[in-house]
């Protein structure tokens, strides 16, 4: 599985993890195979000023991604994803890239409810 978690930094695993996927400054790409890490890589988010939220969105569904785990999302761009292929998964409490990794290896990071999506 290939899965993004926008992040304040391009420290990797060890970078803090970004609450508003949108204004993210990166994005950790982190691929996961049989319960186990294979390959990390960062990538510079695309400028939400100039580009707005769709912009954003175009960008990360170019990324090839399985999933995106965010701390909340829209109904616009949740929509997007998910009728893009790409799993929106939701986590608020882990403070790491890394630490996110490692819940949804364990199995707790669950899908986001569309119910949930921020009405912002």
């Amino acid at each position: 599985m290939r899965v993004a978690i926008p992040s304040e930094t391009d420290a990797g695993l060890d970078s803090p993890r970004s609450g508003h996927f949108g204004h993210t400054p990166f994005f950790t790409i982190v691929t996961v195979e049989d319960g186990a890490v294979t390959s990390v890589e960062t990538v510079a988010n695309v400028d939400h000023d100039a580009v707005g939220c769709g912009g954003v969105i175009d960008f990360a569904l170019g990324l090839d991604l399985d999933a995106i785990v965010v701390v909340g999302m829209g109904r616009p761009p949740f929509m997007r994803f998910t009728q893009g292929g790409i799993a929106v998964l939701a986590d608020a409490t882990a403070s790491t890239v890394g630490d996110v990794v490692a819940k949804l290896i364990a199995g707790k990071v669950p899908r986001m409810d569309s119910d949930a999506v921020c009405a912002h």
